[in-house]
């Protein structure tokens, strides 16, 4: 007997490292020990591979049995090792043939079948992209799996079935059990859920526009308003006015519901760009990301490529508001924790949704608010102003009037204004890819002020706004990307004076109020 070898693979944030698991079997009293940073989840294992094995009719030796997860200082979590180690035992007890460079990920049932795990997707990606392209993997993540370019998957219902493959002697191997199909993977859900249209909401020509905006250029939003005034109507329609997602964005998005995911059951890439609304009593580690041990994406991550919308969001504790002051810059979340770093990308659109005050009452003339005006500032003041300084829109959205009532079914529908946002969205994706850019959320301030300057006739309202000290230098920035994204849907070249003052008005509604 020698040592076996497979491999597979040790994901931390949603980088996937290989990992070589090496198995000996020793001449001592039995015992099976596994080294190398391994978790709880991991070293009960030992365990549900014993019972697998036994049930599948290829029972492990009744002597000592060592493996060994190289590199041993990268930590290990989870039950996705559970085949590796498996067939490393096997073959280090010659009952199976040399495994060579094939990557086996799935967790296993005592009665031997291979089961699910979650993270498949980045798995799978890692494995290819260090030259690892046969994969192994439970039946039920087969499809999922296959979603990597280049990766050659094959998916088996049992271990019996697997080591009969590799060469174990089949006159003792279940192969007759037939497990059912429980955890074969659901239709596709994104399809089922229906989009709500834009033609719900009644009146609001000014919300709507800024919304369009909004999509059009990828800017970040905030709606204050009155209750029942439709900013959560207007926010929930966003998604539906995106573009669907190009194949490098898709395949993040995926990655990232594969490993949030309690049970994957992805069968397709998410082309539709995905939309988190956690309530506002969510914490920290719910928004940006955490948990025990390596932290796990949150929301924010989750909304990747997507829509953040953040409602009542004075009513949410200013810390976490803060916390998403980096992603907004940089797109991506770097957590630490004890067990190690993870980072997570986190390129998402925030909208936010406020009340004016406590009450709620104190838009238009305000008579009926029962605050005073120390409760609606300290109210307010919850949002910190460099995180707003950070929103692009800030738009005061008024009570719905009768009369808009009387104009329902004539407002244009989602379809007609993602047409427009697309076509907004291919002339600056002509314009911007040579620098490696999509949107015009994404220029940099001294690509504006280089590349993309305008005449200094045409900024002139935005250079008195600075300064006097209204405009902080990332506000004109912002104001001057909001002008290029008017111009886009204008289907003008550069942006003129009167782009300059729509765009300063969208950023300054809210705050005149």
């Amino acid at each position: 007997m020698g040592v076996g070898r497979s491999y597979c693979v040790a994901l931390v944030g949603l980088n996937g490292y290989i990992v070589e698991v090496e198995a000996d079997i020793g001449q001592t009293l039995p015992n099976f020990v596994i080294l190398g940073l391994p978790d709880a989840s991991l070293n009960e294992a030992k365990e549900r591979i014993r019972s697998a094995a036994q049930n599948s009719g290829i029972p492990l030796s009744r002597r000592k049995i060592t493996a060994n997860l190289i590199p041993a200082s990268l930590p290990k979590r989870g039950s996705g090792f559970d085949l590796a180690i498996t067939m490393a035992v096997l073959r280090a007890a010659n009952d199976i043939r040399e495994i060579g460079g094939t990557v086996f990920i799935a967790e296993l049932g005592l009665d031997g079948r291979l089961r699910p795990v979650r993270g498949i997707l980045p798995a799978v990606m890692a494995a290819v992209q260090a030259g690892y392209p046969d994969i192994v993997v439970a039946d039920s993540n087969a499809v999922e799996a296959g979603l990597v370019p280049g990766a050659k998957v094959r998916g088996y219902k049992t271990l019996a079935r697997l080591a009969f493959d590799f060469g174990a002697d089949p006159k003792d191997l279940a192969l007759d059990y037939n497990p059912l199909d429980a955890d074969a993977p659901d239709e596709d859900d994104e399809v089922a859920a229906t989009m709500p249209d834009l033609c719900d909401v009644s009146g609001q020509g000014e919300a709507r526009r800024a919304l369009e905006v909004a999509a059009a250029g990828g800017h970040h939003m905030l709606l204050t308003g009155p209750p029942g005034a439709g900013k959560t109507m207007l926010a929930e329609r966003l998604p539906g006015l995106l573009p669907d997602l190009a194949d490098t964005a898709a395949m993040e998005v995926t990655a990232i519901r594969s490993l949030a995911a309690v049970q994957s059951s992805t069968v397709r890439l998410v082309r539709r760009p995905p939309f988190e609304n956690p309530h506002h009593s969510a914490t920290a580690a719910a928004i940006i990301g955490g948990g025990s041990g390596l932290p796990r994406p949150g929301a924010a991550s989750r909304a990747h490529r997507g829509v953040l919308f953040l409602d009542e969001a004075p009513e949410y504790e200013r810390r976490v508001l803060d916390a998403l002051r980096q992603p907004l810059e940089s797109g991506e979340l770097v957590i630490h924790r004890s067990a190690g770093t993870a980072a997570y990308p986190a390129r998402f659109q925030l909208i936010l949704a406020a009340n004016p005050c406590p009450c709620g009452k104190a838009s238009g003339k305000g008579m009926d608010c029962t605050c005073t005006a120390m409760m609606r500032r300290r109210y307010f003041g919850r949002i910190s102003g460099p995180l707003l300084d950070r929103v692009d829109i800030q738009l005061q959205v008024e009570r719905v009037s009768l009369a808009d009532f009387g104009h329902a079914g004539e407002e244009e529908d989602t379809r007609i204004v993602a047409e427009r946002v697309l076509a907004a969205r291919e002339r600056q994706l002509e314009r911007l890819l040579a620098m490696g850019l999509e949107t015009n959320s994404q220029v940099p301030g001294r690509t504006l002020r280089g590349e993309l300057r305008l005449p200094p006739g045409t900024t002139r309202i935005l250079d008195t706004a600075l300064e006097r000290g209204t405009l902080t230098a990332r506000g004109y920035d912002r104001v001057l990307r909001l002008a290029w994204t008017l111009a886009d849907l204008a289907h003008s070249d550069t942006p003129d004076m009167d782009h300059i003052g729509q765009a300063l008005g969208l950023r300054q509604a809210a705050a005149a109020t």
